[in-house]
Parts: C-alpha cells; sequence; structure tokens
C-alpha cells in the first residue's frame, strides 16, 4: 500500500455529484456528447428517434447477451421495457450485431450507425456491448439523436481502477457502483485489494473482510459489464492482515523481532501458505490475472538486517547473488504458480531497482507507481509490458487527490510516467488510478465518490481515445455531466429518514440529523453516536466487538456517522467507517460486528 501522503485536500461539495445534468449544446454535425468522446463522427441527414414500440434485434447467443443486459439498463434508466427479438429490423429497432470479420475494430471496438434504425456492431462480443455503452449514453441526453456514423476503437487495452480495500472495507453497494461507472465509460479493469474471508486459514479472519458469497456477487456483475475484477494479496510486504497471527511465517530481523508486515520468503513453508491463499481466491474470482504487490518489502528498512536473505539468495543462485534476488526469486515462483492455473501475474514496479542479478519472469506486467532507478523504457525493453499507476493518478482518504483539471491542461495520457515520459505507446498496456485508505477515517465512501467520478472520467478519455477533447477542462466536466451515470447506478447518500428526534427501540432517543455527505448524526443529550475505542488499523477502529459511545459532537467526525438501512421492521445502523453493524449483548451493551459474526440490531424508530 502506498504510503506517501501529500496536503490535506479540501473536500468537494456533495451536491456537485447530485446536481442536475446541464444540457450541452451540440450541432447534428458534429459528434454528439459521449464519455470517452467519439473519436470520429460522420453526419447524415435525419435523426434516429427512440419511441414505444422500439425493439432490440439480435440474434446469436452473444448478441442475445448484450441485447439483454441493454434491455436491462434501458429499463433501469427510465426508458422503459423494450423486447429482444430475432429477425430483421423495422424502423425505430435497435439491432446489435457481433460480426467476427469485422477485424479492424479489434477487440472492443465497435461502429453506431444511426439512421431510422439504430445498429451497433462489433467484431467481439465485448465491442458490441461497448457501442450500446455510447446508446446509453446518448438516449441520457434526449430520444432524439443525430444520424451519422462512428467507428470507435480504443489506443489501450486496460483501462482501469485499482481499490485498495486493504485492512479496511469498503462496502458492496459502493463497488458494485464502481463497476456499472466502470463499464458506463468504457473501463475494463477492476484492481481489488482485499481480504476473502478463509475457510482454510480462519486465524486470518480479520476485519475487514468480505464473504466468498459477497464476491461472487461482485465479479458476476463486472462479468455482466466486461469489467475484469483482478484480485490482489499484497505480499511479501503489506502482508500483515494475513501473517499478523502467524509468526511462525513473519520475517525476523537481525535483533529476533518479527516483523508482521513482511513474509518470510526464505521459508518454503510462506510460499505453500500463500499459494493456498491464490487457491482460494480462485474459487471466487474468474480473472485471468494475479497481482502480487510486491510493492515496498523492505519498506523503513533495508535487507542488511536481515542475514538470511543473502544466504538464501546466494545458496540458490551463486556466491554473486544479491539480497535482493530472494526477493525476484519469490516473485518468480508465484509468476510459475500462476501461470500453472492459467493466470498472468501483475507486480508494483518499485521493488525493481536493478540491485538484481535475477530477472523477473517474462510475461510478468509491471504497473509503474514509482520513480526508482529502473524507468518504464528500461522495463519495455527488456520485454515486459508496462501498465501506467502513477501516483499522479492516485486518491489517498485524507491525503493526496489527483489534481484531475491539471492532468487534463496537460493532456496528460498513458505515456506520462512517474520520472520519465515515454515518445512511443509501444509496450504500454493503458493507466488506472488508484485509491488508498492511509488515512482510513480521512473521508467517507461518498466523500471519495465525488472525487472520483471526474477522475474516473478523466482516465477513461485518456485511456480511449484523445486525452483532450473540450477545448477547457469546465466543457469536459460539462461532457461528463450531460452523460450523467450508468443506469442501475445507486444514490448512496439518501437518508431514509427525515431529520428528527426519534426513538430507537428501546435503546435510546436521539436527534437524526443528515450530514453533508449523506449520512446521518445521532445526536443526544450526551453527545453524538460513535466508534472510537478499541485496536486502530490505519486510524480506524476496526475491532469487532467494540462498543458505541456517545462522544462529544464534531462536525468533522467522520466516525459519528451512520448509515440507516432499512431492513423488515426497521433500519440498522452501519457505521460509515468501520462498515459494521450495531448490536446488542445480552448485557444491553450496544456494540459493533460484521454482520457475518453478529445479527445486526433492527431498531423501530418511533
Amino acid at each position: 500500500m502506498r504510503k506517501r501522503l501529500g496536503f490535506a485536500a479540501v473536500v468537494a461539495l456533495l451536491t456537485l455529484l447530485l446536481a442536475p445534468a446541464p444540457a450541452l449544446a451540440r450541432s447534428d454535425q458534429g459528434p454528439p456528447a459521449t464519455v470517452p468522446a467519439l473519436t470520429q463522427w460522420t453526419p447524415e441527414p435525419g435523426a434516429y428517434v427512440y419511441r414505444p414500440g422500439a425493439r432490440l434485434v439480435a440474434g446469436d447467443p452473444a448478441e442475445r447477451r448484450v441485447a439483454d443486459t441493454l434491455a436491462g439498463d434501458l429499463r433501469a434508466a427510465g426508458h422503459g421495457s423494450v423486447p429482444v427479438v430475432r429477425g430483421a429490423a423495422r424502423p425505430g429497432d435497435i439491432v446489435v450485431d457481433v460480426k467476427p470479420f469485422r477485424s479492424s475494430l479489434g477487440a472492443e471496438g465497435y461502429e453506431l450507425h444511426a439512421g431510422t434504425s439504430l445498429s451497433v456492431t462489433g467484431a467481439t462480443e465485448t465491442g458490441a456491448f461497448y457501442g450500446t455503452r455510447t446508446l446509453l449514453q446518448l438516449l441520457a441526453q434526449g430520444d432524439r439523436i443525430p444520424a451519422g456514423r462512428t467507428v470507435d476503437v480504443p489506443r489501450y487495452k486496460e483501462r482501469g481502477v485499482g481499490v485498495c480495500a486493504c485492512y479496511i472495507h469498503v462496502s458492496l453497494p459502493w463497488l458494485e457502483n464502481l463497476v456499472r461507472e466502470m463499464a458506463y465509460n468504457k473501463l475494463n479493469q477492476l484492481l481489488v485489494e482485499l481480504k476473502v474471508k478463509s475457510d482454510a486459514h480462519p486465524e486470518a479472519n480479520t476485519w475487514g473482510y468480505y464473504t466468498k458469497d459477497e464476491i461472487r456477487q461482485l465479479v458476476a456483475l463486472g462479468d455482466k459489464y466486461h469489467v475484469e475484477i483482478i484480485p490482489e494479496i499484497n505480499s511479501p510486504g503489506h502482508i500483515d492482515p494475513w501473517i499478523e497471527n502467524r509468526p511462525d511465517l513473519q520475517l525476523t530481523d537481525s535483533d529476533g523481532n518479527k516483523q508482521p508486515s513482511r513474509l518470510d520468503i526464505t521459508q518454503q513453508a510462506a510460499f505453500d501458505y500463500y499459494t493456498s491463499l491464490m487457491d482460494e481466491y480462485a474459487q471466487v474470482f474468474t480473472a485471468k490475472s494475479w497481482h502480487m504487490g510486491a510493492d515496498e518489502y523492505m519498506l523503513g528498512s533495508d535487507f542488511a538486517k536481515y542475514p538470511q536473505m543473502l544466504r538464501y539468495a546466494q545458496e540458490n543462485y551463486g556466491p554473486g547473488a544479491t539480497p535482493q534476488d530472494a526477493f525476484v526469486d519469490f516473485v518468480n515462483r508465484v509468476h510459475d504458480y500462476a501461470a500453472s492455473k492459467g493466470v498472468k501475474l501483475r507486480i508494483w514496479n518499485d521493488g525493481l531497482t536493478g540491485a538484481n542479478t535475477v530477472p523477473v519472469k517474462a510475461g510478468t506486467t509491471v504497473e509503474h507507481w514509482l520513480n526508482v532507478a529502473v524507468k518504464p523504457s528500461q522495463l519495455i525493453a527488456q520485454g515486459y509490458s508496462v501498465m501506467n499507476a502513477s501516483y499522479s493518478l492516485y486518491l489517498i482518504r485524507g491525503g493526496f487527490h489527483s489534481d484531475t483539471e491539471s492532468l487534463y491542461d496537460q493532456s496528460w495520457d498513458p505515456r506520462s510516467f512517474e520520472g520519465e515520459q515515454l515518445t512511443s505507446s509501444r509496450g504500454v498496456t493503458g493507466a488506472k488510478i488508484s485509491l488508498w485508505p492511509d488515512n482510513g477515517r480521512g473521508e467517507t465512501e461518498n466523500e471519495v465518490a465525488v472525487r472520483l467520478w471526474p477522475a474516473l472520467r478523466h482516465v477513461a478519455q485518456a485511456t480511449w481515445g484523445d486525452p483532450h477533447p473540450d477545448a477547457t477542462y469546465a466543457e469536459f466536466v460539462a461532457r461528463g455531466a450531460a452523460v450523467g451515470h450508468a443506469p442501475g447506478w445507486r444514490d448512496l447518500t439518501r437518508v431514509p429518514v427525515a431529520d428528527g428526534t426519534y426513538t430507537f427501540g428501546r435503546s435510546f432517543t436521539a436527534s437524526v440529523q443528515r450530514t453533508a455527505d449523506g449520512y446521518a448524526t445521532l445526536r443526544s443529550a450526551a453527545g453524538c453516536l460513535a466508534i472510537s475505542g478499541g485496536k486502530l488499523t490505519l486510524n480506524v477502529p476496526l475491532q469487532p466487538g467494540v462498543e458505541a459511545t456517545w462522544d462529544t459532537c464534531d462536525p468533522s467526525g467522520t466516525l459519528q456517522r451512520w448509515e440507516l438501512e432499512p431492513v423488515a421492521g426497521g433500519y440498522r445502523l452501519v457505521n460509515a467507517i468501520t462498515q459494521m453493524a450495531l448490536t446488542v449483548t445480552d448485557d444491553g451493551r450496544i456494540v459493533q460486528y460484521p454482520a457475518d459474526q453478529r445479527t445486526p440490531a433492527v431498531w423501530h424508530l418511533s
């Protein structure tokens, strides 16, 4: 996990997220507004008009899958129910075509043609799917689409977002919103560093894990919307969520001190442990890539404190080996294990400092975030695929936020790495923005969302087409506002009860007040309800069983913000930061627990 923090950014007003989308002035001769912007547009006389009675025409199974998804999205966007049919198209119909012979469209490109009817054509199912995303964006601006034709093909094959739900728990509805938004903007890769609750290693099941059913649900949504969800278990550094209760696997320094965040890669047992986790993740993830992190292994220390590393390297690679060869050896063994399962390995770049004599295995994708001695051009020259995951694209809770406006004005694109500007895109797979929870209470999920959506649309634009389609950033923001949010996107800022004073069953009476970011505070004569005790992880009290307290009210205190989750019979109370629900113990105490450990209390409000 990245540890570099910048200045604390001022939190944007949530009204920016929820404001009505302004209409963009558009000429029937120019390209209609989309994100990413259409790379070219050939206007024709007339228009396609979406009316009641429109049908989706699709034949083979791939076409029907695209059409079925589109039908659901049209319904979710308020365009009514549209039947999926076979046969010839009629005026007003929407035709989905998958034509493999259209090889010039590539794996993800499409052609859209609007006339008396409208057609989207891809050489693949994914290409046709992206054509339907453009259609949905056009319909978000009105039922009349100017007649014309576009062929739209991405410049980069990897267009992504990374979310570290490491240590903390990011809510499933928030992640599902992200998947829908990514697909709507033609992003295709979501990296999730998170913990899946383990059956094989229950000693590692500290919060905030996800259940296997939750991950299956998320992956199924990703599959439906053509977003590959790539899992990461960071190793051999930052692995304390997994081995804090396994001192036998922790690296020991020369003073005999155990290092809970570092895996002892000189042990076969450590490799076996890690690969057993990979096997367990394979039960729920379908991606053909595996990210092992491999960053910051010696953060705040150095190999000299661990003489066993040099011994291991020299025993395996000869007297000229370096301690870093032991690190690369672990990466390569994970690479081979992943390859044996048909999966490709991905790592961060900062561990590749050039001090190793053993090269990283070919076929490993390097995600470049930090400027170190080995530059992206060198990695590409050595045959590695390189993804741009620059620090300039980071959003850190309570810390540095990507300056999207500045990047747009600079016409930033994936060739611009930390420490090096490439002149060619050869070897560059694409780019992604990364979300890190270094100060887990620094911002709520809803506040992160406000920052995320402009950055998401920007990276979508920069990886798909022209990185600077509009003369000003304000115009680009207006383009994003015009297309709005994806169909099925949930407004997570809704508080289901009006502000006022309520009695929560037999437990307490409190004033419920909506916060600016769409949560609620619960205020009584004793203070504001909060979770503030127990063990802190990334500045968050993630310990199950911690008692809720009435603390001095602090408008900036994110740990005093609550979600009121409607359920049969009343409401659950979920802390906005810890994402644990409150339950009542036999002796009447109100405590937080993950919902799969203790049944959450349900409060009737009166």
